[in-house]
């Protein structure tokens, strides 16, 4: 497997990573501007929409300081085709073999789906030790999260859905979490209505809330 992992990629930067969901590829340019002014740098780009690779490449190359990636990565043959496109890590909901195999084989770092013990053994075997949580109000939140640290100390994890600005810091807080992410940071809806002043102050609240603490 990689020996590169997402949590070491992020580093220091604000553990935060929108989902974003972009119809648009001329949003791509105003939309990191927005988020990374705000100050999150971590961009997950879903490929929900067949603009996503196009979005992503244009992001990278506009803002070579941002750490962006792809998500909703479902087939194997996509973790490529992100990694030409510039994405600097993938995200799946799920985890296979084969995707894993994939991902080892161009060595991009990758975080898939795990929320059951089954899943998260399964993934552990396969050298995988960051996942993401998801949906995580429906898996069992942070009661979930709790149980399984002493089950499994050496797993971290990135919960998505159902995360707020006002439970953020209850996932942040936990030792097994190392970011946490949703569309909550970027909705859709501004997003296609392009109002950039309304994202940046969106995403500058959600980092003024982990700032605190």
């Amino acid at each position: 497997m990689t020996k590169t992992t997402l949590s070491a990629l992020i580093g220091k930067a604000a553990p935060l990573i929108p989902v974003l969901h972009v119809e648009n590829a001329d949003h791509a340019e105003p939309l990191a501007e927005a988020l990374v002014s705000a100050g999150i740098v971590t961009l997950e780009v879903t490929l929900r929409t067949a603009a996503g690779l196009e979005v992503i490449s244009r992001m990278r190359k506009a803002f070579p300081q941002a750490i962006v990636g792809a998500g909703t990565v479902t087939k194997p043959e996509q973790l490529a085709q992100v990694r030409d496109a510039g994405a600097l890590f993938a995200v799946s909901p799920a985890l296979t073999e084969r995707m894993a195999e994939a991902a080892a084989k161009i060595a991009i770092p990758f975080l898939p789906g795990a929320v059951t013990p089954t899943e998260i053994l399964t993934a552990r075997e396969l050298g995988l030790h960051e996942l993401k949580f998801f949906p995580a109000d429906i898996m069992g939140g942070i009661g979930a999260l709790k149980h399984y640290l002493p089950l499994f100390p050496d797993v971290s994890f990135c919960p998505t859905g159902g995360i707020s600005d006002a439970n953020v810091m209850t996932y942040l807080d936990l030792d097994n979490v190392f970011t946490a992410g949703g569309a909550w940071l970027a909705p859709r809806d501004l997003i296609e209505a392009a109002d950039w002043t309304q994202l940046h102050a969106r995403a500058k609240a959600s980092v003024a809330v982990v700032a605190k603490g």
